[in-house]
């Protein structure tokens, strides 16, 4: 009794802890990492290691892309999975003449993965190679290679795939499936990106050389592993055969690759760091539009005189320009000025007729000022006084 609420009690925990790891991470990883101009080869033909134990969960091979090199085969393996988690695989999707790489993600249900048939449960839609049950995971026998001495979380049930198809990529000469309702709401859920074993796996593959297209022809010495990391031991199982006949692309990897917005370089959206930084400019260099043909020695002879021209010089025009040339310079500093003028105008109108409501203000209030004004009356004229005589002039006595 005590056994079994110990174990109750610490298989609530991990699932809070799973709930918590998954409630912080972001939904943005399932954005495009890396676009390219030529298509991945078709997967190969191998077999599934024996599952390590109890907790694994398979994760299948994928063609990842160097700028370097090309396109280079990720092995499937088995990873201890967050509890209550499933593994949403990453694919290729054609659209718009490009080949765009969409990251796989964890989450609390697997959502769209483009209807590649990746196999052992991954058929196309969904998982069919196990369930969660609390804090367990539980296998299904008839698509997983399990080995029940060691793992007795198992049951049996058929998986029906209807793509027996090796294409490794969704859209027109592919896989055409859509997402559907169901699938739309798992992608907005939470998700995490790829746990850090995940991402040394497939920066392991890409050193190795055996694992490029270019090298093994889509059919790669090491197809899966029991582990990831683990590139030797008895667990590796090697490709038995090429999904498809291997076509090499007539161009480098560095004239495919294509720059986009929110590429990062590599299989990214997984938490990675880019391996190999692209060119902001992909293909040909001398394609490149926006150059124009100059004559060098006129380019040499502009940069060894333009030393030696003064702040003056600069700002007088030169003789040797047409005439054309200055007529489309001053023609917009013209119509700058007669904009700036009519603004002006525009602004000095109103002032005006505010002046002038003023100043019929001002004289209409003075106007009855001087109306109401009583006329004083006129007084008569006084009769002048005579001029007082000088004492020395009056007559003596």
């Amino acid at each position: 009794m005590k056994r079994s609420i110990r174990w109750m009690v610490f298989g609530l925990l991990m699932l809070s802890v799973s709930v918590l790891s998954l409630s912080t991470a972001s939904s943005a990883q399932i954005a495009v990492g890396v676009s390219v101009r030529v298509g991945p080869p078709a997967l190969p033909v191998y077999a599934q290691p024996i599952c390590p134990g109890p907790g694994y969960l398979w994760t299948p091979g994928y063609w990842a892309w160097s700028d370097d090199d090309g396109y280079y085969w990720v092995p499937g393996t088995w990873v201890i999975a967050p509890v209550g988690m499933l593994w949403t695989p990453g694919y290729w999707g054609f659209a718009g003449g490009f080949y765009a790489w969409h990251a796989g993600y964890w989450g609390p249900h697997v959502g769209f993965y483009g209807g590649i048939n990746y196999g052992f449960g991954y058929g196309g839609f969904g998982y069919g190679g196990g369930e969660w049950r609390g804090d367990r995971f539980f296998y299904n026998r008839s698509v997983t290679n399990v080995n029940v001495t060691n793992v007795t979380n198992v049951y049996n049930r058929t998986v029906i795939v209807n793509n027996r198809r090796n294409v490794s990529f969704n859209g027109p000469g592919g896989i055409n499936a859509r997402p559907t309702r169901r699938e739309e709401e798992f992608a907005r859920e939470p998700h995490r990106a790829a746990l850090g074993e995940q991402s040394q796996h497939e920066r392991a593959a890409s050193r190795d050389r055996q694992l490029f297209a270019s090298e093994n022809h889509g059919r790669p010495a090491i197809a899966a592993t029991g582990r990831a990391g683990e590139f030797n031991g008895r667990n590796v199982q090697r490709a038995r055969a090429a999904g498809e006949p291997y076509r090499a692309p007539k161009i480098s990897p560095r004239e495919a690759r294509v720059q986009s917005a929110g590429d990062r370089g590599g299989n990214r959206g997984s938490g990675q760091s880019p391996r190999n930084q692209p060119a902001r400019n992909s293909g040909n260099f001398n394609d490149r539009p926006g150059t124009r043909p100059e004559n060098r020695a006129t380019r040499n002879n502009e940069g060894g005189t333009r030393g030696q021209m003064s702040s003056r010089d600069n700002l007088r025009p030169r003789q040797d320009v047409p005439a054309q040339r200055q007529e489309r310079t001053t023609q917009p500093q013209r119509e700058v000025h007669q904009q700036r003028a009519v603004q002006q105008e525009r602004t000095a109108q109103p002032q005006r007729e505010i002046q002038q409501q003023r100043a019929v203000q001002q004289q209409r209030a003075v106007q009855p000022r001087a109306t109401a004004e009583p006329r004083r009356a006129e007084k008569p004229n006084r009769p002048q006084a005579k001029p007082e005589q000088n004492r020395n002039d009056r007559p003596h006595r």
